[in-house]
């Protein structure tokens, strides 16, 4: 109605103003105005059609966007029974508020971060399938030990020295006894007519790794024990962090010598003993894609460091709740949470007559941790003015020695079967019963404050 109006109201104007004899530039100033007018008329109905369409281009996106979510959220959370364990981490966060039992906290943050670690571990592998076998066994085991370096973390916060060490001297020790040893167990089980092979060449590599890494902690343990020290309590402290920087040095050529030199280490073996060049197998797809990946490895980092503040903070409650020492809490409980990723990854890859592969996640797992985790919780500590040192008692350094002597000695024909792996399950029992009953000795009363 408006529009009619004006236009109705406008021709008396434009017959007077031809009447007076008006110059034609109001003539045009008139056409202009009822084409702006008849623009106008034509706008809603186009913006209704360009609405339209771009609506339903949104609501499309919108449906497919949330498919994709929904698929991955299926994928990632439903495909595994031990996601069960997924609500205790809620309920531990609840028992801190309601109940502050720290032995309920403990232990419900234990259970909830186990299908956390898993999880972390499946996005891992999913992620591999982007990047090749090389950086694939090196992702695995470094978002392997990701659980093991957030609670270090937040131990060395909190300036419990004795839980990291400890925590990460039992991941050491159950990667290369109880992973390894199941993974030699389970592929012996199904591959029981034949030897199942690994690149014995890689195996020694590791294997002088971990020789190097009982050498820098058994320096400092051996100069406090001998009183030989020259300036007592602070040059154990200070080889320990000069030793943490060598071996941060010898863990970065090391992965130089990997991925330039060596890039095919985690090539499978075929059974004449040479390493099969092929690609993966045609059955086996990535679930996920590659930022799926990323993103759930960010999801699980997050909650998995949530859980592991609580989980922290319980460690002597519990003890006390359950009369149990915090060494056997430290060594054993807490890597057989930490270590979920990698037990299940190796022994579904050794099943699967890939034990190239299971050799990369055990072995490479606990070669990542002692020349890597450990001296970068050195140097954290000494960032944060915590001293925390190499030295990890005389029963502990004794134990890691003794364990990779063992380890060692059963990898070096290259071959493996169910027998060594039942021998490293067992030897992993001793040392649990050992750190059972292992008390934990107190600082000498005449040792200096460390700085």
């Amino acid at each position: 109605m408006d529009y009619k109006l004006q236009i109705v109201g406008t021709k008396p104007q434009l017959e007077m103003g031809s009447l007076d004899g008006k110059s034609t530039h109001e003539f045009e100033e008139e056409s202009l105005f009822k084409a702006e007018i008849d623009s106008q008329k034509l706008q809603p109905m186009h913006a209704a059609e360009t609405g339209s369409c771009s609506g339903g281009l949104r609501a499309g996106m919108s449906m497919i966007s949330r498919n994709l979510m929904y698929r991955s959220i299926r994928t990632v959370v439903f495909s595994s029974k031990l996601n069960l364990l997924i609500p205790f981490g809620p309920l531990a966060i609840l028992a801190e508020k309601l109940t502050g039992h720290r032995g309920w906290v403990f232990f419900l943050s234990l259970l909830g971060i186990t299908p956390l670690a898993e999880r972390l571990g499946y996005a891992t592998e999913q992620l591999a399938f982007y990047t090749g076998p090389t950086v694939g066994g090196l992702l695995n085991a470094t978002f392997g030990n990701a659980t093991e370096l957030i609670i270090s973390i937040y131990a060395l916060r909190s300036g419990l020295i004795r839980v990291v060490q400890l925590s990460l001297l039992g991941s050491i020790l159950s990667n290369m006894l109880l992973v390894l040893g199941c993974a030699f167990f389970c592929g012996g089980l199904v591959f029981h007519k034949k030897e199942q092979q690994f690149n014995k060449a890689t195996a020694v590599v590791s294997s002088g790794l971990l020789l190097m890494a009982v050498m820098g902690l058994l320096f400092p343990a051996v100069l406090h024990y001998t009183h030989t020290e020259v300036h007592f309590g602070k040059s154990e402290l200070a080889l320990s962090r000069f030793s943490s920087c060598v071996m941060l040095v010898a863990y970065a050529a090391y992965l130089f010598f990997q991925l330039k030199s060596q890039n095919n280490l985690y090539s499978p073996l075929n059974e004449e003993g040479i390493q099969n060049e092929e690609g993966p197998d045609e059955d086996e797809a990535p679930e996920i894609s590659k930022w799926e990946s990323v993103i759930w490895l960010f999801i699980m980092t997050a909650s998995i460091s949530i859980l592991s503040e609580y989980l922290v903070r319980a460690i002597e409650g519990a003890s006390v709740a359950w009369n149990i020492s915090i060494v056997f809490i430290s060594v054993i409980l807490l890597p057989i949470v930490g270590n979920a990723a990698e037990h299940a990854s190796a022994v579904m890859f050794a099943m699967k007559n890939k034990l190239d592969i299971s050799l990369g996640v055990a072995i490479g797992s606990s070669t990542q941790i002692s020349m890597f985790g450990i001296p970068f919780c050195v140097v954290v500590g000494w960032i944060m003015g915590q001293p925390m040192d190499l030295n990890f008692q005389l029963f502990e350094t004794a134990t890691l020695f003794i364990t990779v002597l063992v380890v060692a000695f059963m990898l070096q024909e290259g071959t493996s079967n169910y027998f060594k792996g039942l021998m490293l399950i067992l030897c992993y029992l001793i040392v649990a019963a050992s750190f059972f009953v292992h008390v934990d000795p107190s600082p000498d009363a005449d040792n200096e404050p460390k700085t």
